[in-house]
């Protein structure tokens, strides 16, 4: 669609998940949007992200590989054993998770509109440069586990560093990080989202985590509901308790009182320190 000059776009469907059309339970939407629904970019949006457009950009994205056997990686070689092949084309939905075993087989896939890259772990190089693959649009590493910090860096023709983009290693979830999109003035009857992050104790966010957090709210609001972005939590999303899906949620609230009110918003969920936060109505 590129290279052809009878072709001028691409439709899409869809652009966000949306409820309904669902497959096969547990399933409560169309996912195959490039948003999710709580409006989170997926992978695949990365990806069609690097594919148009022109700022340079890079996304880092992993999962484990099948009957990749090594001698300190028992699993793929358990897979391996058991017939599971070992993957071939790179997935565009892979997720920015750098949490495996120790020694495990994982292929890494880099989705960027550079020329070339290379992989570098804890800041040495992990992954040869290699150039930008015209077929599918990805390029990728398979490379044994370790801990830390994973970066992709994007190069130009002159194998000069024009992006960069990193993932690590978290550890366990330790608190709950809340967000006003948009900042903390609210119009009176107006609907402000908060974005919710889990984190670990250096603040690093936690893709893994599925806590399920508490929503109470004190003054004069109202809690619309609470999307994590999961097609299959078929959980109620207007209740005040819902599980964060790979770490992150948005939730919705309206404000009813007149200016001056303040609206205080707590967020909790078993061992993890809260997210206590005032907002003031203008």
């Amino acid at each position: 669609m590129r290279d052809n000059k009878h072709i001028f776009g691409q439709f899409l469907w869809t652009g966000i998940d949306y409820l309904g059309e669902s497959g096969r339970w547990p399933s409560r939407g169309f996912y195959s949007g490039l948003l999710d629904f709580a409006g989170f970019i997926k992978p695949r949006g990365y990806y069609r992200q690097s594919l148009w457009s022109d700022k340079p950009m890079a996304y880092l994205g992993t999962y484990p590989l099948k009957g990749g056997a090594t001698t300190t990686d028992v699993w793929s070689a358990l897979e391996s054993e058991q017939g599971q092949r070992k993957n071939e084309a790179p997935s565009m939905d892979a997720w920015p998770i750098w949490n495996y075993q120790e020694g495990q087989q994982i292929r890494v896939v880099c989705y960027t509109n550079s020329p070339q890259a290379r992989l570098e772990l804890n800041g040495k190089v992990v992954g040869e440069e290699k150039n930008y693959d015209e077929k599918t649009g990805i390029i990728f590493w398979d490379i044994p586990y370790a801990a830390g910090k994973l970066e992709v860096v994007g190069l130009d023709t002159n194998k000069k560093e024009v992006v960069r983009h990193t993932i690590e290693s978290s550890e366990r979830p330790a608190a709950i990080q809340a967000t006003v999109i948009g900042g903390k003035a609210i119009e009176s009857g107006g609907i402000f989202q908060v974005a919710l992050q889990v984190v670990d104790n250096k603040g690093l966010p936690v893709v893994l985590s599925e806590d399920e957090i508490t929503c109470d709210i004190a003054g004069h609001a109202r809690l619309l509901g609470m999307e994590a972005g999961n097609n299959g939590d078929m959980s109620d999303y207007t209740d005040n308790k819902q599980r964060v899906y790979h770490g992150k949620m948005i939730v919705y609230v309206q404000a009813l009182g007149k200016s001056g009110d303040t609206i205080n918003i707590r967020f909790t969920s078993p061992w993890l320190t809260m997210a206590n936060e005032t907002y003031s109505i203008k």
